[in-house]
């Protein structure tokens, strides 16, 4: 997934301004490190979906600056030396993450920057933007899909409701990944080989003198593709009887059956799709099956199921183009290295959620060897030897709240992406994505998964790595 555009200039005017000033202080050669997490889980669910890795390796790669860059920085105000400074500029930092399509949770670092602290504060909002857009329409997809039957196929229909056309296309590419069966975006679904699906709009069947011969024409045009709109006029009394007049002729001229259904895009759909699945299979096509769109969410999608409305397939978009809900990634500075000795920082709060967890860390996933899921998600200091039989984890905010875990496997969730400013990480297929995804969200526990009051999955600390952040707070508040 490449980035089509230079986005040397995707930062906010302050970046380079405080850039600036590190090199007029002389902290050019000062190393920093930054952590990009989130606070909030968008609408109340149990996980979030790692996504955007693949863009911020792109971003890294290509980044440089133009001669007119240069000038445009100029008349900023930025110095002469400054300037300079970024004639040859090429990222020479570290970068470590969790992979993308990996389930995540509030408060652990998905990505961390180690770097000369002029890089490693210029790259926040281009990373930023190219994090939180992604996380939003996989972690939305998934939030569809675990509402849906296993059984059903989820479609992403969003395109046409994105913020602008890449959003368009990351829409696509990320619900692909988070598990959605195909999409209809031709551009995206090109980009990783995949076939685009389609069926009709409402206009196709306006076009012809009737509802029946809009079907008939592109039933003989898509016999493998049959899937017809059955709710431009009356879904019961016109649509469902015009299709199966239409599946009789396909039966009549020995045509094949075997992809062929109907879309209800309007209406009560639980109240329509029971009575279509009713009538088709009294005309003898119990094989067509039903699809159902119209702004599907995953309120929705239980309601339906709720009420035993009969589906096999559903077309979602805007609930994963534009989901309710923002992730909120941010990107904190939690240490500086001097002289090859890493010194912790923190950023305190009257909001105990927002006080950053500071230090170089290493973030593993804790896994019952007897069951498979995921236990929780441990912050230590990095470096630090976890126990491999018993461990005391503790609330990464809540220092009263701790519990003992016992027979884990632990596997750290970070990857190292970029090492001396080289890209040492193999890009997985979108494939391979989507089949990790899948494979890990079958990891967490169902009540992590469920729509409404999931579990709260625990991101804790190891007992040192809670000594340190207590004694960081204290020493923080002493100062002030």
């Amino acid at each position: 997934m490449k980035n089509p555009r230079n986005y040397s200039l995707l930062t906010d005017a302050y970046e380079f301004m405080m850039a600036d000033a590190y090199l007029e202080s002389g902290k050019k050669d000062l190393t920093a490190v930054f952590d990009v997490f989130f606070r909030k889980i968008p609408n109340q669910g149990g996980y979030a979906v790692m996504a955007g890795l693949d863009k911020v390796i792109a971003y890294l790669k290509e980044l440089h600056f133009t001669e007119e860059d240069l000038e445009y920085l100029r008349s900023l105000g930025l110095s002469e030396a400054y300037r300079n400074y970024l004639k040859d500029f090429r990222f020479s930092g570290n970068v470590y993450a969790v992979p993308d399509g990996t389930p995540v949770f509030p408060n652990e670092p998905l990505l961390t920057v180690e770097a000369p602290i002029l890089e490693a504060q210029i790259v926040e909002t281009a990373i930023l933007s190219m994090i939180n857009g992604p996380m939003e329409h996989a972690t939305a997809a998934r939030r569809i899909l675990d509402a849906t039957p296993d059984n059903v196929k989820v479609m992403e229909f969003g395109a046409r409701r994105a913020d602008g056309p890449e959003a368009a296309i990351d829409t696509s590419l990320y619900a692909l990944m988070a598990g959605c069966h195909g999409t209809s975006n031709i551009q995206a679904a090109s980009m990783v080989g995949v076939k685009a699906l389609g069926t009709m709009a409402h206009s196709f069947v306006e076009t012809f003198p009737s509802e029946y011969e809009a079907f008939l024409a592109f039933a003989k045009r898509y016999p493998d593709n049959c899937l017809l709109l059955v709710d431009t006029f009356d879904t019961v009394r016109s649509g469902v009887p015009n299709a199966i007049k239409v599946f009789q002729y396909m039966k009549d001229h020995e045509m094949p059956l075997d992809h062929i259904g109907i879309r209800i895009d309007s209406g009560d759909l639980a109240y329509l799709s029971k009575a279509a699945r009713k009538m088709l299979d009294e005309a003898g096509f119990p094989m067509a099956t039903i699809c159902l769109s119209n702004s599907l969410s995953a309120d929705v999608i239980l309601s339906l199921r709720l009420q035993d409305a009969a589906f096999n397939s559903l077309g979602v978009g805007d609930n994963i183009s534009k989901p309710e809900g923002r992730m909120g990634c941010v990107y904190k500075e939690v240490a500086i290295i001097e002289d090859g000795r890493v010194i912790p920082k923190i950023k305190l709060s009257n909001d105990t959620i927002k006080i950053v967890n500071p230090g170089f860390k290493s973030l593993y996933r804790a896994y019952d060897k007897d069951s498979g899921y995921a236990l929780a998600d441990i912050l230590c200091e990095r470096g630090e030897e976890l126990p491999k039989e018993k461990m005391l984890i503790t609330s990464l905010s809540e220092f009263h709240k701790a519990t003992t875990i016992r027979n884990y496997t632990l596997v750290p969730l970070q990857q190292e992406i970029f090492r001396n400013g080289e890209c040492v990480y193999e890009e997985p297929s979108l494939a391979e994505k989507k089949e990790h995804c899948l494979k890990e969200i079958d990891k967490l526990y169902p009540e992590v998964r469920r729509i409404f009051n999931p579990h709260e999955y625990y991101v804790d600390g190891s007992e040192a790595y809670i000594a340190l952040k207590k004694k960081m707070i204290e020493e923080a508040r002493k100062n002030v």
